[in-house]
């Protein structure tokens, strides 16, 4: 069953390219209302526990490293069907692969550095959500 949140991340890489203010105006203009969000840097450690899902994948040191690096900025973004409209929205990984106009097309240097998080699941975005803001930090 379809949620009508899902989570994101605007990545170190996107917020040293000042690329903030862009891509929120592409979740705005996409339907999205953001409900919450901050703006802060992630520890190796928080980093780490985010991510654990990938602990065991070769790529999860690099991972953990680069979203350490500098400050992300963290959202939850509503809208009827959020999954899956903003995975359309960001485009695919690859940004050579991402469909014209994607903020991964529009904003992301490479595979690794990709602008954006966007949550996989509607369980994923509940737990991403969680993991970065209260209830009482939703708005």
């Amino acid at each position: 069953m379809a949620t009508n949140i899902t989570f994101t991340m605007i990545k170190p890489d996107a917020v040293e390219a000042n690329n903030i203010g862009p891509i929120l105006a592409k979740i705005n203009e996409g339907g999205f209302r953001i409900v919450a969000m901050k703006y802060l840097r992630l520890t190796k450690e928080q980093a780490g526990e985010f991510y654990a899902v990938h602990s065991a994948r070769p790529f999860y040191g690099e991972l953990v490293e680069y979203m350490s690096s500098g400050p992300i900025v963290a959202a939850v973004l509503s809208k009827d069907n959020a999954v899956n409209d903003y995975r359309t929205l960001i485009g695919a990984t690859d940004p050579a692969k991402a469909e014209k106009g994607t903020i991964r097309n529009l904003f992301a240097k490479s595979i690794a550095a990709n602008a954006v998080h966007g949550s996989d699941s509607d369980e994923n975005a509940a737990i991403e959500a969680d993991f970065f803001f209260s209830k009482l930090e939703r708005f």
